[in-house]
């Protein structure tokens, strides 16, 4: 299941998770059930079924306690993390991120740590801490790279060259920041951190005002978040995909809607900070946003992480994403 996910196999990983329960069950092996529902619930998150990978991850937590494995549990807590973050739900699991790091600074699990460093990195990042988001980011990349772990290196890489193109304007570094990355993603075959990488290297020749370039990078990123079935990030590519046209001439009554179209995917899917960028690229075209309803009735309904799970400390964990 895990490896048709990185892969972005998204029906084979489905079904190998579910083949995986099923076993866990009839073999009454309550971790290995846990397992498999934090596959699944890591599976919905990257599907962008946010309400669905809460209770699976919830879930897969409680199991995880319940048979004693702790290892399984702190992945699910991670998850759960990972999953508010993405939504925008900073305030809901921000201190759960801090727990996580801070426990797995004590253990030294390298990781982990990494996985930490760069969630509270992007909160910081997209709440405008961009030299507390570049010092975490910075601290990530240093701890992957000493323990090898090539794929969290990347992923901080990719934070760098964000900071250093919004911040600093340093276009070529970016750039230079994010090629490094690519070539790691590209050995690791890992298809989800590659569009994202190409969709932040879009990013960066946007800002520049490179945008013929950035269309063609965003384009790309659409492509490869297509095939593996990732809305957060096709919806974050069309986004730059329609700035980038506007500034190239598009009609102002084309990129109106779909930006109008983006707002409501968006305001559907529960994520937040997405949301606010759609308006924010309103707001920068002149357009007129039409009413939404207010952000959060389905998806924070979701955000209830139970007290025990975020009072308790948590062993035994790697990275999750």
């Amino acid at each position: 299941a895990e490896a048709h996910r990185r892969l972005g196999h998204v029906g084979d990983a489905d079904r190998a998770w579910k083949a995986s329960y099923r076993a866990a069950r009839e073999a009454a092996d309550t971790a290995a059930m846990a397992w498999a529902l934090w596959s699944g619930g890591t599976l919905a998150r990257q599907r962008g079924a946010f309400p669905l990978a809460w209770r699976l991850l919830g879930l897969a937590a409680e199991l995880g306690e319940r048979g004693g494995d702790v290892v399984v549990r702190g992945y699910s807590l991670a998850g759960l993390a990972e999953t508010g973050r993405i939504q925008g739900d900073y305030e809901a699991v921000g201190r759960l991120h801090e727990q996580l790091l801070a426990e797995a600074r004590r253990r030294g699990e390298a990781r982990h740590t990494v996985w930490a460093l760069e969630g509270i990195a992007q909160m910081h990042r997209n709440t405008g801490g961009y030299d507390k988001a570049y010092a975490l980011f910075e601290e990530a990349a240093e701890i992957a790279g000493r323990a090898d772990d090539r794929r969290g290196h990347a992923w901080a890489l990719r934070g760098l060259a964000d900071i250093v193109s919004v911040r600093d304007g340093d276009t070529p570094r970016a750039l230079e920041l994010l090629s490094e990355a690519e070539a790691t993603c590209r050995a690791m075959n890992l298809s989800s951190a590659l569009a994202y990488n190409h969709k932040m290297r879009g990013n960066v020749l946007y800002r520049a005002g490179r945008y013929a370039e950035a269309r063609d990078l965003y384009e790309l990123a659409l492509e490869e978040f297509r095939a593996m079935s990732e809305p957060r990030g096709e919806a974050l590519a069309r986004l730059g995909l329609a700035k980038s046209r506007a500034h190239l001439g598009r009609d102002r009554a084309g990129t109106a809607a779909e930006l109008a179209d983006l707002a409501r995917t968006l305001e559907r899917s529960g994520l937040k900070h997405a949301r606010e960028m759609v308006t924010r690229a309103q707001r920068e075209f002149g357009l007129t946003e039409e009413p939404a309803e207010p952000m959060g009735s389905p998806a924070s309904a979701e955000l209830t992480v139970p007290a025990s799970v975020v009072a308790e400390p948590v062993a035994a964990m790697e990275v999750v994403r």
